[in-house]
């Protein structure tokens, strides 16, 4: 069993920037494939960035060059830097472990006014 615990997030103009950070409270961190996704209302909850265990990252085409993932598996934990912020970026953004099962955070909303 994994808890996932987001902090970060708010309010921002367009242009500005956020960071989020997940902790994982569980074993087997290094293991678990961890990302964050996003979910706009009225939108399906989509990819934002991935990271595996041993560093890997994919992102999603519309956040690449602006949000950076990284993760330091000593203290379980998987952040997001989010940079030059867009107003459809608006969303609420997941925490998700990965592995022989789904783990998500609670959630936490980004709104950023243009």
């Amino acid at each position: 069993q994994v808890q996932l615990v987001e902090s970060g997030g708010g309010l921002v103009q367009a242009g500005g920037s956020l960071r989020f950070s997940c902790v994982a409270f569980g074993s087997a961190f290094r293991f678990f494939l961890m990302g964050w996704y996003r979910q706009a209302p009225g939108k399906q909850r989509e990819l934002v960035a991935t990271i595996t265990g041993g560093g890997s990252i994919n992102y999603a085409d519309s956040v690449k060059g602006r949000f950076t993932i990284t993760r330091d598996n000593a203290k379980n934990t998987v952040t997001l830097q989010m940079n030059s912020l867009k107003p459809e970026d608006t969303a609420v953004y997941y925490c998700n472990a990965r592995g022989l099962e789904n783990y998500w955070g609670q959630g936490t909303q980004v709104t950023v006014s243009s």
